[in-house]
């Protein structure tokens, strides 16, 4: 069993090693494909996004409060609030939201 530990750090050392260094040595020069650089543009923001979302929603009691502060937080971002009172804003709509229902 313990021999067993030091393969799957070695593994995952490996393959992060391999996903890291592979793009630095295949890719010498600039990217000037529209949809290949396009991509990794928003490859940050998808992710962050989708680690984002679902813990909005889910650190409510109520999933409807999360929902309600989520749209809240859109609507009041659209129209350039910044993120003071946008957060502000969602701590208020959950609180109400959980306080009567």
């Amino acid at each position: 069993m313990k021999n067993n530990v030091y393969i799957y750090i070695f593994t995952a050392a490996l393959v992060s090693l391999i996903i890291r260094a592979l793009p630095l040595t295949l890719i010498r020069n600039q990217i000037k494909n529209k949809f290949i650089r396009s991509f990794l543009y928003y490859v940050p923001y998808v992710t962050l996004a989708v680690m984002t979302f679902p813990a909005i929603t889910q650190a409510t009691e109520n999933i409807y409060a999360g929902i309600a502060a989520l749209v809240a937080g859109i609507v009041l971002s659209f129209f350039c609030a910044g993120l003071l009172p946008v957060a502000a804003a969602c701590c208020a709509i959950v609180f109400v939201i959980e306080l009567f229902f």
